[in-house]
């Protein structure tokens, strides 16, 4: 699997990438996304949480959190733009202004709250759930959800995107893995996506990610 060369395994500071689909991976996903064996377990007192980041600051939000040794992972994708007349291939961020990080609930309602140089981030709010004042609280993904979503989004290949059900015709809804090829061990669906069988993976209440092709042999029904 090619992943982005620049994919640090340090905890807390990772830079950003030259190639693919990440800036900013953990340990635990660099296991996956290179088929290393995982060393480390989840921290029973962290979550992922989805941040909101305004003004196209996720490279500075990213850069705080990690001299703070907070875990965060942002992905990229390579886009062609006519820069002067000349077709130039350039990274951007896959999913604008959000900013994944991995510490306790307290740790980042300081980032969050507490923080005045961090006055441009913000809380990504669970819309499909309400807590016991009836309000949509703060939206994480749980541990080996993230560590999938990571797994598929630092691949380094062109057509990964992001897609809404509409544009998704799925064979059968059955959860599958990918057991061979660029994104060998990812968990997902089956779909049809603009005339290509992928495979796509879904954060609920944030996004849908589609992989590149994957041949039928590739896959395996779970």
């Amino acid at each position: 699997m090619n992943t982005l060369p620049n994919v640090d395994t340090r905890r807390g500071g990772i830079s950003p990438p030259h190639a693919g689909f990440a800036s900013d991976v953990s340990p635990e996903a660099q296991g996956l996304s290179t088929g290393v064996s995982v060393r480390y377990a989840p921290d029973p007192t962290k979550q992922w949480f989805v941040l909101r980041v305004s003004y196209a600051r996720v490279n500075k939000a990213h850069e705080y959190l990690a001299q703070e040794g907070t875990e965060t992972y942002f992905p990229q994708h390579h886009v062609h733009k006519n820069i002067n007349g000349k077709k130039t291939r350039m990274l951007e961020p896959l999913i604008p202004n959000i900013l994944f990080a991995y510490a306790t609930p307290e740790k980042i309602e300081t980032y969050v709250k507490h923080t005045p140089a961090l006055s441009y981030l913000s809380y990504y709010y669970n819309h499909f759930q309400t807590d016991a004042q009836g309000k949509n609280p703060p939206l994480t993904i749980p541990y080996e959800e993230m560590m999938n979503f990571i797994c598929a989004t630092s691949v380094d290949n062109e057509h990964i995107q992001l897609v809404s059900p509409e544009q998704c015709r799925y064979k059968s809804g059955d959860l599958v893995r990918v057991v061979e090829g660029d994104f060998r061990g990812i968990v997902g669906k089956v779909a049809r996506v603009r005339g290509q069988q992928c495979v796509v993976i879904e954060i609920e209440g944030l996004c849908m990610v589609a992989t590149a092709y994957v041949p039928t042999a590739f896959i395996q029904k779970i």
